[in-house]
């Protein structure tokens, strides 16, 4: 008896202890599983971003490093910094300004600009566009880029104009006006640059002075992005005076006859008399050939939501 359950025992006992041993493996296993889809769920999403937002190096590091080839360490880094702000432009939905990416997020631009004017000092283009896009992003860290690279280039009038419009944007009209007259003393200055200090002490935060601003950007400015942005804000400055004289027309309209005008139509002799622009239909047209939209319930003008004319 004993030798027949020995001999029937022995693979009765191993078969359980294989069955048990399957089991735990599988249970193992499904651990495991479980264990990462939960660590996978809790992992933060990759940030596509994340080597543009790296600064490996300082750019006095970069500098040293890149021994005679400073130029072309300059060129790589101003690709770069293009191609950040073309990829959260990108990635980026609803509209936004040149002069205002604040909503992009594009938190190293700056840094990555630095780079390329520690690398090469005389990089006029990044000067340019820095002083474009970064005060809307970090207005300290604007001021601070533009006044290392007058420091680096003492006898250059632009940089001078472009530290001056940052302050104007920025409604600190006496440091604009201090720094138009400091860089309208400079050897190869034009004379324009100290009628703008004059203009900005004393009509600051105008319509005049934000005018003759642009009309400079758009006339001395490289890039073509800086260009149509002067045009853009020129067209804009062009369309608030339209709106205001439109207003007027409204409010005379309203005063005569105790309503406001049902449709262009019935305004169109006033609109033509203020020498405002109108269609076929009596509407008053905006500087890029849209009409201009009425609310007789408020008894006002708006743009039209197709018009390419910042709203703000």
């Amino acid at each position: 008896m004993t030798d027949r359950d020995g001999q029937h025992g022995s693979p009765r006992r191993a078969l359980a202890r294989d069955a048990a041993l399957a089991l735990v493996v599988v249970a193992g296993l499904a651990c495991v599983g479980l264990l990462s889809r939960r660590l996978d769920a809790a992992r933060p999403a990759e940030n596509p971003f994340a080597s543009y937002e790296e600064m490996y190096v300082t750019p006095e590091a970069a500098r040293r490093l890149s021994l005679a080839f400073n130029g072309l360490a300059a060129d790589w880094y101003w690709l770069r910094s293009l191609q950040y702000l073309g990829r959260k432009s990108a990635a980026f939905e609803g509209p936004y300004a040149l002069d205002d990416l604040g909503p992009l997020g594009v938190r190293n631009l700056g840094p990555l600009l630095g780079q390329v004017t520690a690398l090469d000092p005389q990089f006029m283009a990044a000067y340019e566009f820095g002083a474009v896009v970064l005060p809307a992003i970090d207005d300290a860290q604007a001021v601070s880029f533009m006044e290392r690279g007058i420091r680096e280039n003492p006898q250059t009038w632009r940089l001078y104009q472009y530290l001056g419009y940052i302050h104007w944007q920025a409604g600190r009209y006496q440091e604009a006006s201090e720094t138009y007259r400091a860089g309208s003393r400079l050897a190869g200055a034009p004379n324009w640059m100290g009628a703008m200090a004059a203009q900005v002490q004393l009509y600051g935060g105008s319509r005049d002075t934000a005018r003759q601003l642009y009309r400079r950007m758009l006339d001395e400015a490289d890039d073509e992005q800086i260009k149509s942005l002067a045009l853009k804000r020129l067209l804009q400055l062009q369309s608030l005076d339209e709106r205001d004289a439109i207003r007027r027309v409204l409010r005379d309209s309203q005063a005569r006859s105790s309503r406001c005008p049902a449709s262009w139509r019935e305004a169109a002799p006033a609109l033509r008399a203020a020498r405002l622009k109108t269609d076929a239909s009596g509407a008053p047209l905006d500087p890029t050939g849209l009409p201009y939209v009425l609310d007789p319930a408020a008894c006002d003008v708006a743009l039209d939501k197709r018009s390419e004319i910042p709203k703000k």
